[in-house]
């Protein structure tokens, strides 16, 4: 069932909201996933598989240990080629972010705080009405 006018309205601007003022949050939930997956690696890792498959299935018709090891070590490498992130897909900038950065008006926090720091230090600020 589609949203209404009215309806598509107030969720886009509930984003809007959203991104504007949790941006954190977007980037961490919403910005690691997304973008476009790298083929070249997903067609390496594949072939990679495939061919540490036929490396085992080999060296178990053979009889020889060390080629059906090889074979599975070949395959378990070329499926964490295909699906690991590549680095450029891991630090691409997040697609939520506005024009504008909404952290920029913020005091910077600690560069090695945890999560609970930062957790706590926004919920502190927002108390307070700085956010």
């Amino acid at each position: 069932m589609p949203l209404s006018e009215q309806e598509q309205r107030l969720l886009e601007e509930m984003e809007r909201n959203l991104y504007k003022n949790d941006a954190d949050f977007v980037a961490t939930v919403g910005g690691s996933g997304r973008g476009r997956p790298n083929y070249r690696a997903i067609v390496i890792g594949v072939l990679l598989a495939v061919a540490g498959a036929g490396a085992l299935i080999g060296g178990v018709a053979s009889q020889l240990l060390i080629v059906g090891v090889l074979g599975f070590a070949l395959m378990f490498v070329g499926v964490l080629v295909a699906i690991t992130p590549s680095k450029r897909t891991a630090t691409a900038a997040s697609p939520f972010a506005g024009p504008t950065q909404a952290g920029a008006a913020r005091p910077s926090a600690p560069a090695r705080g945890g999560f609970m720091d930062r957790l706590n230090e926004r919920w502190d600020r927002r108390q307070e009405g700085r956010d």
